[in-house]
């Protein structure tokens, strides 16, 4: 207690609660993507990223974005519901981010499917990424 009003005292509490409830909300979203480039050994930023869901009539997309600078999409799933169980595909759009780095590449876009088995979890995919080959797996 007396660690916390010492903090208050000096502004600190107050300044670290807005940032503690924005990486909170980001903690909220189920699912995050994360691309790093092989070659070069940095973060991969504007790469475009589909999220689709499996359902009776096929693959239906629910969300997309583009990489930050960290390569990063922190909430990849619609904001405010969460992830039911079930099949769903996240597409990395890999050819047009070559093109734009006037590289060629064999991967014009790159699906992960992966199923999820408990509704509440949070799901991170990672693509590890060069012109040529990638790698995913579940990050956390």
């Amino acid at each position: 207690m007396k660690i916390i009003k010492a903090l208050a005292m000096v502004g600190l509490l107050g300044c670290s609660l807005p940032v503690l409830a924005a990486s909170t909300e980001a903690a909220k979203n189920p699912l995050s993507v994360h691309v790093l480039n092989l070659q070069t050994g940095v973060p991969t930023a504007g790469v475009a990223v589909e999220l689709e869901q499996q359902q009776k009539q096929g693959w239906v997309k629910l969300a997309s974005g583009i990489t930050d600078k960290n390569g990063r999409i922190a909430e990849l799933y619609p904001a405010g519901q969460s992830m039911a169980t079930g099949h769903y595909k996240v597409v990395f759009k890999t050819g047009d981010y070559f093109k734009q780095q006037q590289q060629p590449t064999f991967f014009p876009e790159i699906p992960v499917i992966f199923q999820v088995e408990k509704s509440g979890e949070h799901y991170h995919i990672p693509l590890l990424l060069s012109q040529y080959g990638y790698s995913t797996y579940r990050g956390n």
